[in-house]
C-alpha cells in the first residue's frame, strides 16, 4: 500500500483526537500542548537520515494530516469538550446496540475489570504507557492508536451514569468522587463537585500517593502549583514525595512554603524534623492542653485515615 493511500485510510479510521494524540479524555490543555511538541519533535525530518526517505516522508505526511487536525481540534476548549461529547455518543450507541463494548486489548480488559475506585490512575497510567511508544516506531502507529482508542471507549463506557464525567468550564472532570481518599481528614460528602485544574491534579497525586508512586505525585504537584501557588497541601505533600525520593533539598524547599501557608498543616507538623525544618513551640500540637512533641503527635498509628497512605512508611 502505497504512503499516501495509508495515510488516508488512518484519517477516516482514526477519529478520535485523543487517540491520535495519545492523551487521555481528562486532559487539560497544558498537557495537549506538551504532547504535541514531543510528538512534533519525533516526527521532523530532521530525526531521519538519508537513508530513512520512505519513513521521513510518512512521518511528514503524518504529523500533517492527522497530528495537526487533532491538535488543532483539542487545543481549544469548547473542541474538546464536543469531541469528548462526540466519544460518549459513540459509547452509547454501541451499548445501545450491542449491550456493552466487548474489549479486544488486554488492557482495555483489565481497564473494564478494575475496581471503581482504581479506574482513573490505571487508565491514565495505561494511556501514558502506551504514548511512550505510539510515536518511537512508526510502524507502531496503529497498533498502538487503536488501543489508545478502545481505552477512551471503556473508560467513558465506566464513567456513564452515577460515575459520568461532564464537560464543565474547567475542562473535564469527574462528577464524584469515587471513595475518600485517606489523605483528608474528613470525609467527603457524596455530592457533585466541580474541579478546578489545580484540584485535579492534586486529587492524582493523592491517588498517586496511595500507591508509593512518588515520580508520579511530583509531576502532578508540580502541575498543580503552576495553577494554584498558595495551597499548603499541595507544598507538604509535594514535600513528602520528595523525601520519599531522598531529594532533602526539594523537600525541605516545599515543606517550609506550606509551613508559610499554613503553621498547623498536618503532613508539615509529621515530617519536618524528617527534612530538617524546626516546628517553632508555639504552633506545635497541643494534647490535653499541654505542648506535645511533633513526632509524637503525628504518629500515623494513632492519627488514623489522615495518613493512612504513608503508614508503611515506603
Amino acid at each position: 500500500m502505497s504512503q499516501s493511500s495509508l495515510i488516508s485510510n488512518w484519517t477516516k479510521k482514526f477519529v478520535d483526537s485523543y487517540a491520535v494524540l495519545g492523551v487521555a479524555v481528562t486532559a487539560d490543555n497544558n498537557r495537549v500542548l506538551k504532547r504535541y511538541r514531543d510528538i512534533a519533535k519525533l516526527l521532523h525530518p530532521d530525526r531521519f537520515g538519508l537513508e530513512h526517505g520512505d519513513a521521513k516522508e510518512l512521518a511528514t505526511q503524518l504529523l500533517a494530516s492527522l497530528v495537526n487536525p487533532a491538535y488543532k481540534q483539542l487545543k481549544v476548549e469548547k473542541d474538546r469538550n464536543e469531541s469528548v461529547a462526540n466519544l460518549r455518543i459513540k459509547v452509547r450507541v454501541l451499548n445501545k446496540r450491542n449491550g456493552a463494548i466487548a474489549p479486544e486489548s488486554e488492557v482495555a480488559r483489565q481497564l473494564l475489570e478494575c475496581a471503581v475506585s482504581a479506574v482513573d490512575v490505571f487508565y491514565e497510567q495505561a494511556i501514558a504507557k502506551l504514548a511512550e511508544g505510539q510515536y518511537q516506531n512508526i510502524d507502531q502507529f496503529e497498533s498502538t492508536t487503536e488501543q489508545l482508542g478502545e481505552l477512551n471507549l471503556i473508560y467513558l463506557q465506566l464513567k456513564l451514569g452515577d460515575m459520568g464525567v461532564r464537560e464543565k468550564r474547567s475542562g473535564i472532570i469527574a462528577a464524584a468522587e469515587a471513595k475518600p481518599f485517606n489523605i483528608m481528614s474528613n470525609p467527603v460528602t457524596p455530592e457533585v463537585v466541580t474541579e478546578s485544574y489545580d484540584q485535579r491534579h492534586y486529587r492524582r497525586a493523592r491517588q498517586y500517593a496511595t500507591n508509593s508512586n512518588w515520580a508520579e505525585v511530583v509531576n502532578e504537584l508540580k502541575d498543580a502549583i503552576k495553577l494554584k501557588g498558595d495551597k499548603s497541601e499541595y507544598h507538604s505533600l509535594l514535600g513528602v514525595a520528595y523525601l520519599r525520593q531522598k531529594n532533602q533539598g526539594y523537600a525541605r524547599a516545599h515543606l517550609k512554603r506550606a509551613l508559610e501557608l499554613n503553621p498547623s498543616d498536618p503532613l508539615v507538623i509529621k515530617y519536618a524534623s524528617q527534612a530538617g525544618i524546626v516546628i517553632p513551640a508555639a504552633i506545635q500540637p497541643q494534647t490535653n492542653g499541654k505542648k506535645a512533641l511533633v513526632n509524637q503527635a503525628a504518629t500515623p498509628q494513632k492519627r488514623g485515615g489522615l495518613f493512612g497512605f504513608l503508614r508503611s512508611g515506603k
